[in-house]
């Protein structure tokens, strides 16, 4: 197995991770939501049933987006190899590893930090269409591509 398919592997189970504390807590809201109505408290009552109602709204707000970027680190091919950075590259620039994908932030391995950012992203933008030994800029520093996998 490849680096970039490690790394592949690695954000998709983070990302999988995601998905499943997710559907826990909803299943944690959906059962005190069970319990509360067994309660007759009054307005204390009525209020505890909203604020539920709230954050299990915010929960499914939060676990769809999690469930698209699944999908959309599904779709990345990690044995194709360009030339040029696109959607699915690890690049190594002299500031470290970066797997442009979707924004999932970092990951450590084998002992390596890895960057995951999305093209749609600043530094994204910059950096899609751009091959090895070329350089990027962003916020005032430089980004030397040295290798893209």
């Amino acid at each position: 197995m490849t680096l970039k398919q490690k790394v592949h592997q690695r954000y998709l189970q983070m990302v999988n991770d995601n998905i499943s504390l997710l559907q826990k807590d909803l299943a944690d809201l959906k059962e005190s939501g069970t319990n509360e109505t067994k309660s007759t408290a009054g307005d204390k009552h009525e209020t505890a049933l909203a604020m539920l109602q709230i954050e299990q709204a915010n929960k499914r707000a939060q676990l769809e987006k999690v469930i698209v970027q699944k999908i959309l680190v599904e779709k990345i091919n990690s044995t194709i190899v360009a030339t040029i950075i696109l959607s699915g590259s690890l690049i190594k620039t002299d500031k470290g590893y970066l797997f442009m994908s979707v924004a999932l932030g970092k990951a450590l391995i084998e002992g390596i930090t890895f960057t995951a950012l999305s093209p749609q992203s600043p530094l994204g933008k910059e950096l899609m269409g751009l091959k090895a030994g070329d350089t990027a800029v962003f916020n005032n520093k430089r980004y030397y591509i040295e290798s893209i996998e």
